[in-house]
């Protein structure tokens, strides 16, 4: 039998046979269980988020009030829904196509590949008797009673360990590798190289991202073409995190993610934890919360409050990176510099809470101004068309000012039936005015005036308010509904 060991021998690696590498759930294929998860990731992810928003749960971790989410933004929930949905259908259909014209996944080759890196190991251990002398010391003299320690301080020599190997047909004696160079191996191999693999991919979708983001907000025609539909939410929320015009979805975001898996030799079970974590980071980014216990907030300095900065007016030129670190903000000097603005929060929730309270203010139908705009007339129409010129005339001059729409036809068949009230004592014009300025005086104590009228003046300007409403309701005609009759 064939000696083949030496000193500086290295151990042979094994034969493999290649086989198809089965797919990890029986019932789908890798190419399809991949994009996949990143829409199961998506939408569970934003599905948490928004019932957390919509039971109320952490109110204190908000970084936006429900009021600034329904006044700030200038897009519906349905049209972001929408654009998101198409995004997600492009993305499916790139990735798909990316695994299933790359190579078929194979099995078989494993212990090859630790053995090869065992190798490597077994090379770097041939360096410390050198360097050791380098300073002073001497390997043989440190070798102790354990053979695996006095082999590695010896140069990785460990005449030991043999195995019988096939060669050519014949049974030969070769070197075997050690038990913890066979372990190091495999932690290299199956930890290291997806942490490198991985590192090199955040750093290279962090840089697509970063330069074409910030291209995107400095070229003026990028950004209103492409880019200023994803800042129409200007207080974002987690399903809107891939709210983007479809183009830019796909150059932004599929194409960095895509570059990221093809340069860093991704297998695509690795692209599968990759992606899925990016699109899980994605959406944290735009939750809306700030979360002291969410560890995606915290690992990097890139979460949800220092991406919400870029998405207010004052701080949209900052703030570019996404969707892992900040390193490119901080060397380019595009990261907020203003320090804190919690006051900048508190006044556009305030300002947010107004609009609100505007809008609904004494609403105890329930109703908006907005719906008037939205629904159609009937079936009030035929009650417009039977208004004398007296009720349309009182939209002109008559408070509370209706809004546009719907409710404008009601009011005018509604005040209408107040003056047809013939039996009434008071009669129908000084009811109408007399509502007007009552409405008027409770309008006057909302606002609060900094110089408080004296409650004399009040009545006084009351009583001078419906003389004059009665007096315009006498006899005089308006086309104000555009609607003329012979009545």
């Amino acid at each position: 039998m064939a000696n083949l060991t030496s000193p500086y021998a290295l151990p042979p690696l094994p034969e493999y046979t290649l086989y198809p590498l089965p797919p990890l759930l029986p019932w789908i294929s890798d190419a399809y269980l991949g994009p996949a998860l990143l829409v199961i990731a998506y939408w569970a992810m934003s599905g948490l988020f928004h019932a957390i928003d919509s039971l109320d749960l952490f109110p204190q971790y908000r970084l936006h009030t429900p009021a600034e989410v329904l006044k700030r933004n200038h897009v519906s929930r349905w049209e972001v829904l929408r654009d998101v949905v198409i995004q997600q259908v492009i993305q499916t259909g790139v990735g798909i196509a990316l695994t299933v014209l790359d190579k078929e996944a194979m099995g078989g080759r494993e212990e090859w590949d630790v053995a090869w890196w065992a190798q490597w190991v077994r090379r770097a251990q041939w360096g410390i008797p050198g360097l050791l002398s380098l300073v002073g010391l001497d390997a043989k003299s440190m070798s102790s009673g354990n053979s695996v320690l006095s082999g590695a301080l010896a140069g990785g020599v460990y005449p030991e360990l043999t195995q019988v190997v096939l060669q050519h047909g014949q049974e030969v004696v070769a070197p075997a590798f050690a038990n913890w160079e066979i372990q190091v191996a495999k932690a290299i191999y199956h930890l290291g190289i997806p942490a490198v693999q991985f590192a090199v991919a955040i750093l290279i979708v962090d840089t697509w991202q970063y330069f074409l983001h910030r291209a995107m907000h400095m070229n003026k025609w990028m950004y209103t073409t492409w880019h200023s539909r994803h800042h129409r939410l200007y207080v974002p929320y987690a399903y809107g995190a891939l709210y983007n015009h479809p183009f830019e979805g796909f150059l932004l975001d599929t194409c960095g993610a895509a570059l990221g898996y093809a340069l860093t030799g991704m297998t695509t079970r690795q692209s599968m934890w990759f992606f899925t974590i990016s699109t899980i980071k994605t959406v944290d980014d735009h939750c809306g919360y700030a979360f002291p216990w969410d560890p995606l907030q915290h690992l990097t300095s890139n979460n949800a409050g220092y991406h919400d900065v870029h998405h207010q007016s004052w701080g949209i030129k900052t703030n570019f990176s996404q969707p892992f670190f900040t390193f490119w903000d901080t060397f380019l000097g595009t990261k907020w510099t203003g320090g804190d603005v919690s006051a900048r929060y508190e006044r556009a929730r305030l300002a947010a809470q107004k609009k609100v309270d505007t809008e609904y203010r004494n609403s105890i139908t329930g109703s908006a101004a907005t719906e008037s705009v939205r629904e159609g007339a009937a079936p009030y129409t035929s009650d417009v068309s039977n208004a004398t010129s007296t009720a349309r005339t009182t939209h002109s001059i008559a408070q509370p000012a209706i809004p546009r729409g719907k409710a404008l036809y009601q009011a005018a068949g509604g005040r209408q039936q107040v003056l047809d009230d013939s039996s009434s004592t008071a009669g129908g014009r000084k009811i109408l005015a007399e509502e007007a300025a009552e409405e008027v005086l409770a309008q006057q104590a909302l606002r609060r005036s900094v110089r408080k009228r004296s409650q004399s003046s009040a009545s006084a300007g009351l009583k001078g308010f419906a003389d004059r409403v009665g007096e315009s309701l006498q006899g005089k005609g308006t086309g104000v509904l555009g609607v003329e009759n012979g009545r």
